[in-house]
């Protein structure tokens, strides 16, 4: 992260979400996803008898199950700021030109990306663990920042 933006947040007394809130803001999203997934196959989740018939109807329904996943990303940054996920953790999503919430497009672009660093082993994730300003490959591309909220 260039000085200049370190300047902006030090000014407005932004600090950036620790690695740590956005895991647990991460896996607060994905449960509540996967029970929404569960509950949408509804009957035919619990009458599989093996867990090879449950992961054959859950991949049945991978494609719904990403746009599901962009729609709810997309919608919640570009409406709240946060996911659910990020609102209950207390941290928040902003674009940095502004130190905004993120508008329609970066929060789209956010979650496209964000899904396909999901299908590539979670690697843009990683990136961001390492990253001094903690941005993921989905943050780089929409040009924002998680930060406490």
């Amino acid at each position: 992260m260039n000085e200049e933006i370190q300047d902006r947040l030090h000014r407005e007394e932004i600090t950036l979400a620790t690695i740590k809130s956005r895991g647990m803001a991460f896996f607060i999203d994905e449960m509540l996803l996967s029970l929404l997934l569960i509950l949408a196959l509804g009957d035919s989740f619990f009458e599989s008898k093996t867990v090879e018939e449950m992961i054959i109807l859950t991949n049945t329904f991978v494609l719904e199950y990403m746009a599901v996943k962009f729609f709810y990303q997309a919608f919640f940054v570009m409406q709240y700021g946060a996911t659910l996920g990020k609102i209950v953790m207390k941290i928040r999503v902003i674009e940095i030109k502004s130190l905004q919430t993120p508008n329609v497009i970066s929060a789209m672009n956010r979650s496209a990306v964000r899904i396909i660093s999901e299908m590539l082993f979670y690697l843009g994730f990683v990136w961001g663990v390492m990253d001094p300003s903690r941005q993921t490959w989905h943050d780089k591309s929409a040009k924002t920042l998680v930060v406490n909220a």
